[in-house]
């Protein structure tokens, strides 16, 4: 519980029983119930816009949707794509890179993406076919945060000091057995045997943007974790466009 608990806190505002800082090894096992989080996650939202469309037209509904997913994930993963945005395009070295991406300043290559990636998530939240709306935000929410524990065990950490490398460290096997087969079952049950043709779509895009961030890094820092996120996000919404269009 105490790892479940770990990954609510450092991933949502959601309320959770136990407030303190966790301890590396505790943070290690929570990113096995990462996908967890994006089940909890997903239907949260589901329930802001199936209440939203009980009053305002879809489009309104996909903004208000937009606004309670940056809100119950704090920006956190906004916020780690548009910081990999400016050091990967702002710095000519991959030392200029890893510092500009610990600087909390938002550069023009951030904003811009930033901006890009609303833009995308709010068409697509408008466009998806409202029957399958549930299917799409489950989807993205949890396959987002599959892909991130992927990518943590797959390749190695850029930093020697923080709380990205702790949690590097304390990543086994297991836990990726546990997300892999959360991610799998929500899948399933979210879109049937299609939704394995998304977890594959989910890890191939993980992979391909973590080996394009080896080319210039000497390693992965959170701020990739949270852009492997939010580009899978986007464009499992995305897919759900071309799928079921409204």
């Amino acid at each position: 519980m105490t790892s479940i608990i770990a990954a609510f806190q450092f991933l949502t505002i959601f309320p959770t029983l136990i407030k303190r800082m966790f301890t590396s090894q505790e943070m290690g096992r929570a990113v096995g119930w990462f996908p967890l989080v994006g089940v909890a996650l997903g239907f949260a939202l589901f329930g802001v816009n199936y209440a939203a469309r009980l009053i305002f037209p879809q489009t309104v509904a996909a903004a208000l949707t937009l606004f309670a997913w940056i809100a119950f994930t704090r920006f956190f993963h906004l916020d780690g794509f548009m910081d990999t945005l400016d050091g990967l395009f702002g710095g000519w070295t991959p030392e200029r890179r890893l510092e500009i991406m610990k600087d909390s300043r938002m550069g023009a290559f951030g904003t811009i993406g930033g901006i890009l990636v609303l833009l995308t998530k709010y068409a697509a939240l408008s466009e998806i076919h409202t029957s399958s709306l549930f299917s799409a935000i489950l989807l993205a929410t949890t396959l987002g945060r599959w892909a991130s524990p992927l990518v943590i065990y797959a390749f190695p950490y850029a930093r020697e000091d923080g709380l990205g490398i702790e949690m590097k460290r304390n990543v086994t096997l297991r836990e990726i057995i546990i997300a892999t087969l959360t991610a799998g079952l929500t899948a399933w049950f979210a879109y049937g045997w299609l939704g394995f043709a998304f977890m594959l779509g989910a890890a191939l895009i993980g992979f391909l943007a973590a080996r394009y961030a080896m080319r210039l890094l000497p390693g992965l820092t959170g701020d990739i974790y949270g852009t492997v996120t939010t580009l899978v996000e986007m464009l499992t919404l995305t897919a759900f466009t071309a799928i079921h269009p409204s």
